[in-house]
């Protein structure tokens, strides 16, 4: 069986037991950006309640015109779906690592530094765990693509940092436009494309941002 095969298991269980929780920190920061979410509209929905029962609508004004310029707004619309589909890759990504042995015997997966919209869709940044490594992701592309309800992924390596894993997730034909998301920050010729046998597709270091992320493995 080759090593990075699609259905390659690197250890086996004697039972089908479920993997042990993960710890409240882990879970805490898994969930950082719904809390925030929470803590903010809890936040909001408290001074604006003071500021009416007060007598000042200001801030329901101004709530309900950020609210308004975010729904009426093609950008506004824009910006929200596509962070909205971060948290979702996010999670479905965290969810492959457990239902495809992406994991270490004692269930830790992989963490998801980062993760922000793209020109094609999303880009995630991973820091592995020890035991696993970016040829595991490439081999498991397809689930991850299917499970984030996208139309592929590309896996990327790090040239230099082999615990950094790029995954990038692909809903749509990339457009023109500014470089965006994890680009502006590590460039595209720090990253070495894999197919999904594993193998990598090395590209000239010739310095951050001057040639192209290949989109197809």
């Amino acid at each position: 069986m080759p090593r990075r095969d699609l259905r390659n298991n690197r250890y086996e269980r004697a039972d089908d037991r479920p993997l042990p929780g993960a710890g409240l920190a882990v879970r805490l920061w898994r969930w950082r950006t719904e809390i925030a979410l929470l803590a903010g509209g809890g936040t909001a929905a408290v001074t604006v309640a003071g500021a009416l029962r007060d007598g000042d609508p200001w801030p329901l004004l101004v709530l309900l015109g950020a609210t308004a310029a975010l729904a009426t707004s093609r950008y506004g619309r824009s910006w929200s779906a596509a962070h909205a589909w971060c948290l979702v890759s996010r999670h479905r990504i965290q969810r492959v690592c457990l239902e495809t042995r992406m994991h270490t015997r004692s269930g830790r997966i992989p963490l998801i530094l980062w993760i922000t919209p793209s020109a094609a869709g999303e880009k995630a940044l991973v820091l592995t765990r020890a035991g696993i490594c970016a040829e595991d992701f490439a081999a498991f592309s397809g689930e991850i693509a299917s499970a984030c309800y996208a139309r592929e992924v590309v896996v990327a390596r790090h040239r230099h940092r082999a615990h950094l894993v790029l995954v990038e997730v692909i809903r749509r034909p990339e457009g023109p436009g500014p470089v965006v998301g994890l680009d502006r920050f590590y460039g595209r010729a720090n990253w070495s494309t894999l197919h999904p046998s594993g193998a990598a597709q090395e590209e000239p270091d010739t310095g951050p941002g001057t040639k192209p992320f290949p989109l197809a493995a």
